[in-house]
Parts: C-alpha cells; sequence; structure tokens
C-alpha cells in the first residue's frame, strides 16, 4: 500500500506539489481564524470572597461566617462548585462558575448574594469583599506584617497608607486588601447637655 502511494507521489510530482501548495494557502488563511489562546483558560470562572472576622476561633468563622456565605453561593445561578478556607479569624470563599459563565456576570451574581447574606452575619464582622479579577495563574498571597516599636492602630494605618500603596505599584500585583489590625476612627462624641444649651 505505501510502496504503491510513493511510488504514485514521485510519478505524478506536480499533483503533489500543487496539493502542498493548496494546503499551505487553505493552513494560512485558516490560521488567523483558530480561537486558539497561547495561555488557554486552564480553570473555570472563579470569584474570591475575603472575609476578615478578627477575633473569632476558626470553628466560629466556620459557622457564623463561611456556612451562611456558602449557603447562598450554592443556590446562585451558574455556580458549579463553592470551596473555601478557614483560619484564625479570617475565611475565604472561592465560587466556581460554569465554563461559559463570564467573570463579569459571575462578580455581579455573586455581590447580589452577597448583599443578601450580610444581615445574618456577625455585626462585628466587616462586610465581606470580593478578591479582583485575576487570571487562574495568579496567587493569593497572605502577608503578616507585627511590629515591637508600633501599637496595633498605628501599625494598621502604616499598612494602610504606606505598605499597601508600595506594594499596589509592584508589576503585577492585582489588588491589595489588608485584614485585620486596629483600624483609625474619627468619632463625633455629641453632649446632649450642651447641645440643649
Amino acid at each position: 500500500m505505501f510502496d504503491k502511494l510513493i511510488r504514485l507521489s514521485l510519478e505524478q510530482r506536480l499533483v503533489v506539489a500543487l496539493a502542498t501548495l493548496l494546503v499551505f494557502i487553505v493552513g494560512l488563511w485558516v490560521m488567523p481564524r483558530l480561537p486558539v489562546d497561547v495561555f488557554p483558560d486552564l480553570n473555570a470562572p472563579q470569584v474570591t470572597i475575603l472575609a476578615d472576622a478578627r477575633g473569632m476561633a476558626p470553628e466560629e468563622v466556620e459557622t457564623l461566617v463561611v456556612f451562611p456565605i456558602e449557603t447562598a453561593m450554592n443556590g446562585a445561578t451558574g455556580v458549579r462548585r463553592v470551596r473555601s478556607s478557614v483560619a484564625m479569624g479570617m475565611a475565604i470563599v472561592w465560587v466556581e462558575f460554569d465554563w461559559r459563565t463570564e467573570i463579569f456576570k459571575a462578580r455581579q451574581i455573586v455581590a447580589e448574594k452577597l448583599q443578601s447574606v450580610v444581615g445574618s452575619l456577625p455585626s462585628s464582622l466587616e462586610p465581606p469583599t470580593l478578591a479582583p479579577v485575576t487570571s487562574v495563574m495568579g496567587e493569593i498571597l497572605l502577608i503578616g506584617v507585627n511590629s515591637d516599636s508600633l501599637p496595633p492602630m498605628e501599625l494598621r494605618s502604616f499598612t494602610d497608607n504606606v505598605l499597601c500603596r508600595r506594594l499596589r505599584a509592584v508589576p503585577g500585583v492585582a489588588n491589595v486588601l489588608p485584614l485585620g489590625g486596629e483600624r483609625k476612627q474619627y468619632q463625633v462624641l455629641v453632649n446632649p447637655d450642651q447641645l440643649a444649651s
């Protein structure tokens, strides 16, 4: 069989050369239209929720924070899987959507579901935030900042005003979300007696 094919190809060189040229031209025409990426999607669209639950033990974070969020996300449109990770005073929930779901639509669905859950979370908890849109090849890094000389409130202020801005300026960093510490507050304390006078 192969002997006949080789013999026929050698006898009909012009036909083989024209067929090769035709295949080459068709390949050049089709190649720009192929839906092929250098780095194709390796994973389904995923939205990450970060919850800062300072002062809570992992068991409390699991029952009071993660469980209500996971329950709400499981019923969302197009959700394929919900995973979570709990640590001391912190929770990360990953909501994975179907392959054809657009990432911004997925984020909108998660944000809407998250709003319905906020009322059932502990009042001391800051509202959970969505992590920025990043590639699945990216990573979430958790960095601890501590100081022997600065009190917790000044350390948090330094982190918010200096460290976060410098980290955001680094190429490739999508976002920096500071968690924990004591946030500085400005409070107006009204004395009703002086106000009445």
